[in-house]
């Protein structure tokens, strides 16, 4: 386990709530790329399949609950998306 994969893991995990609440109270896409969080998504789940396949430990759950959070503000970007095309 690595002091510096929980620190970055921690760090880039503490921004994903505050970018959630702002999809969920704007009710917009703005500033958003879906793209950007695929490509976020992606990296925390190579990250989880690498914790599974090569070197488990509890730092997974970090990388987990990441995955959760970026996958939770990819399905408002499509609610939103849904809102503002109906408009």
């Amino acid at each position: 386990m690595s002091m510096f994969e929980i620190i970055m893991l921690v760090c880039f995990g503490a921004a994903w709530p505050f970018s959630i609440y702002k999809s969920y109270t704007s009710r917009s896409n703005a500033g958003k790329s879906i793209f950007f969080l695929l490509v976020v998504l992606t990296g925390y789940l190579s990250g989880v399949f690498h914790k599974l396949i090569y070197s488990f430990d509890s730092v997974i759950y970090l990388y987990i609950l990441n995955f959760c959070l970026v996958f939770t503000d990819i399905i408002l970007y499509f609610k939103n998306k849904r809102i503002n095309d109906v408009n």
